[in-house]
């Protein structure tokens, strides 16, 4: 039986990134988007993909990957220096996989489904230059794909910590939408490219993501996105 609650709660976040994305003037992707925006300091950041829709929450696209940066006491890192990051070099088409999860995990899926043969990928923090030129290739593809991915961001500019409310929203966000171990809620479709990653986490969360999937969520952290958004509306 369809759980009820989670549906709600699903609908309810939705909403706000509905409201999210008239806030923001709707949604972008990296490839149309440079450092000379106006980026908030900290953030969280909800990426959307071509062809993965709702169907069991309403209609519309569906989340398919959620990050923040920054949660570590002392960190430095930037909104917009981490979504530079996943989007890769904006001149050459390539990109850091070691300097993203996100990319790795797309760059995996991207091998399985091509029959591709990357040994190196994912090894090691660090790699030599003439690896990482053997694997430019996958990198550029990688790149493609999730600069064409629509994504939305939330100003949550609080220090990087523990009790970070970024942290908060972006565990919570993917518990809610994960269907690792559930019974499956908007779940991607046949052709999600994510069904072709290496990690089963990835797979069966239908999300690009690893961390929280098997968690449950706080349905309070709702009432903390609201209030976000209401405040990011304020400030617009």
């Amino acid at each position: 039986m369809p759980d009820s609650r989670r549906i709600s709660d699903l609908r309810n976040f939705y909403e706000l990134l509905g409201s999210l994305a008239e806030i923001g003037g709707g949604a972008r992707t990296l490839a149309a988007c440079s450092g000379q925006l106006k980026w908030p300091q900290r953030g969280v950041y909800f990426f959307m993909e071509d062809g993965e829709v709702r169907s069991d929450s309403g209609t519309g696209p569906r989340i398919v990957r959620v990050g923040t940066h920054a949660l570590t006491k002392g960190s430095g890192t930037k909104l917009w220096s981490r979504l530079k990051q996943h989007r890769g070099q904006k001149k050459t088409g390539g990109g850091n996989h070691r300097g993203s999860i996100f990319r790795l995990l797309v760059g995996t899926a991207i091998m399985a489904r091509n029959a591709y043969d990357f040994p190196t990928w994912g090894q090691r923090s660090n790699a030599p230059a003439d690896v990482r030129a053997a694997e430019n290739a996958l990198e550029c593809e990688v790149t493609k794909v999730i600069c064409a991915m629509p994504f939305l961001w939330l100003a949550v500019d609080d220090e990087p910590g523990a009790e970070s409310r970024r942290g908060y929203i972006e565990r919570n966000t993917i518990a809610l939408l994960s269907n690792f171990g559930k019974e499956p809620l908007d779940p991607p479709s046949a052709g999600w490219l994510g069904r072709d990653c290496n990690r089963e986490l990835v797979r069966k969360s239908g999300l690009w993501n690893q961390n929280h999937v098997d968690e449950a969520y706080d349905p309070a952290f709702l009432d903390c996105l609201d209030k976000l958004v209401s405040e990011m509306g304020r400030a617009a």
